[in-house]
């Protein structure tokens, strides 16, 4: 049988025509399906614009928020969000807050349709937070990255706004910085009374140095600054950190050094991605190591409590790797202690003393907590305090106005119960009470 003949009989095959047709219906199918899914990788590709944002990012939240205000408002696919907010009252009040859920949500915006996907991925966590690892993705028509930038920006603007003249502040988690609590009411500079121009100072050298960047660069100066503020417990140390982050509109990043798992990388990778416009506040620096120069004993007492060693902080603070733009301050109430390593000029640069209330600070806080009052009753109250053989410290003089909300007078009489109050406390803390004369002396000892 020739060639010719067999394809006549295999043509005349009703099943193998079949077969072969079926075979030419997927083989148009599959190509069909093909040209159809590279059609749409080149339309994708060229003629639309995509943005992914994960969850990692610090705009996730802020594109969130925007997303529930300017785009989908009508959409009806929801998630609650449920934050807690302080009202001008002092009071805490609930906040719930609906955002589009997972999935695909549809809006105009801009002059061009958006498609906002948002996915979660089931089985993958972020260890940072210990959540679902989510996706937000914008897709649109065009060549749309200008639109992306704008959203991105406005998304921003969005939340600096609702945060606008807070304090917020930040503590460490994991490797990144969390918001932590909700953000505070600034607390008036006016409110925590250093001695006489010892806030003035700090406060200038902050703003002088906030605002000429550029001098610092054009001498080659590494554009940082750090400051040590010590002296007894409760003089109010921690509480002018405060009032002058809300004073410069600025946050606050607590580290604490002694934290278990701390290491040198984590700690400078801490230092380097520090939320922009905050000031970075490290308390009680002596209780992270001992200094080189004291006992084996006090050493001992210390090793051990976690990774970061002296020579990571010192590196961290002003070696090769270390960040530029940074704002420092460090508190303790054992200068002593400290290595003369750490606050050498180049990592601590202003040291002040915040000491015992002074005769200025008392008048001044006599006059801002009864500020009705003649001016001769806190001239009364300073010298009945200056008679004390006990030195007082701003906590102690706060905690004794607030006996005594609405009356001066029983403040005035009664300023004894200060010295009584204060002496138990120090022998309680194995504190021996200094004299006036002594803690005068020790003020210009502490001249670091």
């Amino acid at each position: 049988m020739g060639l010719q003949e067999l394809i006549s009989s295999l043509s005349e095959n009703p099943y193998f025509s079949a077969g072969f047709g079926l075979f030419g219906v997927g083989a148009g199918a599959a190509v069909l399906r093909k040209g159809y899914m590279m059609g749409m990788i080149l339309f994708r590709r060229h003629y639309m614009t995509t943005l992914e944002v994960p969850c990692r990012d610090k705009s996730y939240q802020w594109l969130l928020q925007w997303i529930t205000l300017k785009g989908a408002r009508k959409t009806q696919h929801l998630s609650v969000e449920t934050k807690f907010q302080q009202i001008e009252t002092g009071k805490i009040t609930t906040r719930h807050d609906f955002i589009p859920s997972v999935g695909e949500h549809f809006f105009w915006y801009g002059g061009a349709w958006l498609k906002v996907e948002r996915t979660r991925e089931q089985h993958t966590l972020d260890l940072q937070h210990g959540t679902p690892w989510e996706n937000v993705t914008f897709t649109s028509f065009g060549n749309q990255k200008q639109l992306f930038r704008d959203i991105i920006c406005e998304a921003r603007d969005l939340a600096v706004k609702q945060n606008e003249g807070k304090t917020i502040m930040y503590t460490a988690v994991g490797s990144d910085w969390r918001q932590f609590g909700n953000p505070r009411k600034p607390r008036p500079l006016s409110s925590v009374v250093l001695d006489n121009g010892v806030s003035d100072r700090i406060v200038k050298d902050v703003q002088e140095f906030m605002d000429n960047p550029e001098w610092y660069s054009s001498r080659g100066i590494p554009y940082r600054r750090g400051y040590l503020l010590h002296g007894p417990p409760g003089c109010g140390k921690s509480s002018f950190i405060t009032a002058l982050a809300g004073e410069l509109q600025l946050g606050i990043c607590v580290l604490n050094l002694s934290e278990r798992g701390l290491t040198d990388d984590r700690l400078n990778h801490l230092l380097a991605m520090a939320a922009e416009n905050t000031v970075i506040l490290l308390e009680d620096i002596d209780s992270a190591f001992a200094s080189r120069e004291e006992s084996a004993e006090i050493k001992a007492a210390y090793a051990g409590l976690n990774r970061l060693t002296f020579s990571g902080l010192l590196n961290c603070l002003d070696g090769v790797a270390s960040t530029e733009g940074r704002i420092l301050f460090m508190t303790t109430n054992y200068p002593e202690r400290l290595d003369p390593a750490l606050i050498r000029p180049g990592r601590i640069d202003v040291k002040e003393y915040i000491g015992y209330c002074t005769r200025y600070q008392l008048e001044k806080m006599f006059c801002n907590f009864y500020p009705d009052t003649p001016a001769s009753l806190a001239s009364t109250f300073s010298q009945a305090s200056q008679n004390l053989s006990v030195p007082l410290s701003a906590a102690a003089v706060q905690g004794h106005f607030m006996i005594y909300k609405d009356d001066p007078v029983g403040a005035i009489h009664n300023v004894i119960q200060m010295a009584t109050k204060n002496t138990i406390k120090r022998e309680k803390d194995n504190i021996i009470p200094e004299s006036r004369e002594d803690n005068c002396l020790t003020d210009r000892k502490k001249n670091l």
